[in-house]
């Protein structure tokens, strides 16, 4: 056989080539590369810009936005409202604590300070220092609750008056930029001194555990929480700051679009940069919501001690302090006038929080938890004169404050004179309940009052109750139009003694003589008989016992002599409404006025016939304290000073043997 020679390999045969998958050259491949590489950098580069670009436009508007809003101050759309300065006189009704509460309303501090005055306490005295403790001191005497001797610089005084109390701070402005009706908003301002230690740490452990540490935006916190939302499958973790609240309640819609929560993220940083710590929690403070009362919305844990528990912020304990920080979650839920479990509930968990971050002891947590809700039930419709405060509040929003926006408002309210006329509506309406149980039955028609108490000469409100409880009805009856009876009939004798000057047919006196038997008055074809109460005829009266003895028949019938056209006339010029009408029933006040006005229109007769338009506001002043122009005083001679001297003469014989001597009985004796 023949040995075959291994099979030598196949020459390589080069394939054709081909001009359109022909392979590029290397140079070409590193062009290429490095193009790409290049446009990649250049995309990268771009994308980096346009982000920080855009980071750094809008934090531009923003942080402009900021400093804008924060010229004026974060509340530049509220007014703090003053009531009248507090006067002390020799002789006042006064304990010691009570005047320690009225110097703290209006300003004064325990602990002597540059910034606001001072007082201190000693048995049976008090003693009021300036602010700085620069200037006179006063010592004010107290023996059986009452003042007993005032003492200012060394020397004895009769009288002293201090600072205006501060009532509350109303803003309505805020959503009037937004196109939307005003939100009236209640909140007593506060400043960082004044919060208790126990409040700032339940805040923080409810809200901000580590709100003094971080710039703003706690990372360690947005990490857990999603972390927390992905282990879970939902999203119900929270990481927002007491800053990133505050920024959302301040400028922001509280709506969770991602360009709402960017926003957000760049105001807090910016804010963080521009204001201290303090600064940031005391505005917080001021600005938290806390739910509604009857027509406010309540901002701020100073307007939410008073209204839960009826005291001021820097007096609230542990379980309180920790109540009113679980309420910022969800205030109408954890409402304690209305869920007081929930509220308990809530609180104790707060409580738990300050225990696990070491701001209690265990025996200080066991004590709080086992505490009882307790809240002022009472502190709504025992607020400082709410009714008068709709009243100030109508009168600011009507007022047109573009080119002089107000920050304070000093009312006409006194403070210890509100409080009388609270006690006496409430001391006269349960009489009035008694009366109508007797009618009526239990269950019949609830009674409801007003009352107004004005200085004649300059028209100042000084006390005004617009309802027996401002909780359950917000209706100011102080401007409800109601018939006023009898209370309209010294016009008509006003009326009548005018004759004396102005001359007609009859010219009346006090003692001209009128006839009080029922007759049938004819007026547009219509009759109209009148008749007394209880059907009592008295026969010949003189007008002085006509009035004292309120005389309905012979109050038409004076009336009808000077003519209805000058009863309506004489009731116009003091200041009554132009629907009442010159008929015979007008003399028996069957038209309506408001009480508001009829009070007005009595300054006539108690200010030598001038009558003055009642006021509520004494006077408006910007941030520095400026007095800005207001509505001017408006008064008129209503009726001449003689012919006034012998209407105030007629009505004290009211006072003295007519329909009103029941007064005397109850010991008023003034004229």
């Amino acid at each position: 056989m023949l040995a075959l020679p291994p099979e030598a390999p196949a020459p390589e045969v080069e394939a054709p080539s081909d001009p359109a998958i022909q392979k590029p050259p290397r140079w070409f491949e590193r062009i290429f590369t490095r193009r790409r590489l290049v446009l990649s950098a250049c995309i990268i580069g771009a994308l980096i810009l346009l982000v920080v670009g855009t980071f750094t436009v809008s934090y531009w508007k923003y942080s402009r936005l900021i400093d804008a809003r924060l010229r004026d101050g974060p509340f530049r759309d509220s007014v703090n409202i003053y009531a009248a300065p507090l006067v002390l006189s020799v002789g006042d009704q006064v304990t010691p604590a009570d005047l320690v509460a009225e110097l703290r309303t209006a300003g004064y501090d325990r602990k002597p300070g540059a910034n606001a005055p001072s007082y201190s306490v000693s048995p049976g005295a008090v003693r009021i220092l300036p602010a700085g403790s620069a200037g006179p001191s006063t010592v004010v005497s107290i023996a059986n609750n009452q003042i007993s001797r005032l003492v200012t610089n060394g020397k004895d005084v009769k009288e002293n008056t201090l600072g205006s109390p501060l009532i509350t701070t109303l803003s309505s402005a805020n959503s009037k930029e937004a196109g939307n009706a005003p939100k009236n908003e209640e909140r007593l301002l506060v400043t960082f001194s004044v919060i208790p230690p126990v409040l700032v740490h339940a805040i923080v452990s409810a809200e901000d555990k580590r709100f003094f540490k971080h710039r703003g935006l706690d990372l360690r916190r947005v990490l857990k929480a999603a972390y927390v939302d992905v282990k879970d499958h939902r999203k119900e973790q929270g990481a927002s700051t007491l800053t990133m609240q505050l920024v959302r309640g301040l400028w922001l819609e509280p709506d969770k679009l991602w360009m709402r929560k960017a926003a957000e993220a760049m105001m807090t940083l910016h804010l963080e940069r521009e204001w201290s710590k303090e600064k940031i929690f005391e505005t917080y403070v001021n600005q938290v919501y806390l739910g509604r009362q009857a027509a406010y919305s309540i901002h701020g844990f100073g307007e939410g001690s008073r209204l839960f528990f009826g005291k001021e912020l820097r007096d609230v304990t542990l379980p309180e302090a920790a109540l009113l920080a679980g309420m910022v979650q969800r205030p109408s839920y954890f409402n304690p006038f209305r869920y007081p479990d929930r509220a308990k509930d809530r609180r104790d968990l707060i409580l738990r929080m300050m225990l696990e971050n070491k701001y209690i002891s265990a025996i200080q947590y066991e004590s709080a938890v086992n505490t009882p809700v307790t809240v002022a039930h009472d502190s709504l419709s025992q607020a400082r004169a709410p009714y008068f405060l709709d009243l100030v509040n109508n009168e600011l929003q009507n007022r047109d404050s573009d080119d002089d926006p107000a920050r304070s408002l000093y009312t006409t309210i006194d403070l210890n004179l509100q409080r009388a006329a609270e006690e006496a509506v409430n001391t006269g309406m349960l009489e009035v309940d008694k009366l109508l149980a007797k009618r009526a039955g239990k269950g019949g028609p609830g009674a409801e009052a007003a009352l107004i108490a004005l200085d004649p000469r300059t028209g100042e409100i000084k006390a005004l109750v617009g309802g027996r409880n401002y909780g359950r009805s917000q209706l100011n009856r102080v401007l409800s139009l109601r018939p006023p009876g009898s209370v309209f009939k010294p016009f008509v004798y006003a009326a009548a003694l005018n004759t004396g000057l102005s001359g007609g047919e009859t010219v009346y006196t006090p003692a001209t003589i009128v006839d009080d038997t029922p007759v049938k008055f004819w007026f547009g074809g219509k009759s109209y008989e009148p008749g007394n109460f209880r059907g009592e005829v008295f026969g010949m009266l003189t007008l002085r016992d006509a009035l004292a003895k309120s005389d309905n028949v012979a109050a038409v019938k004076v009336a009808q002599g000077v003519g209805y056209k000058a009863v309506v006339e004489m009731a116009r010029r003091a200041g009554l409404n132009n629907d009442i009408q010159a008929t015979p029933s007008v003399a028996l006040g069957a038209y309506q006025v408001t009480p508001l006005e009829m009070a007005g229109a009595y300054t006539v007769f108690a200010n030598g016939g001038t009558w003055v338009q009642p006021t509520a506001i004494a006077s408006y002043r910007d941030s520095d304290g400026a007095v800005l122009p207001g509505a001017a005083p408006v008064s008129r001679q209503a009726l001449d000073p003689r012919t006034n001297w012998l209407m105030v003469s007629m009505l004290e014989e009211v006072m003295r043997t007519g329909t009103a001597a029941g007064v005397r009985s109850r010991g008023f004796t003034l004229p």
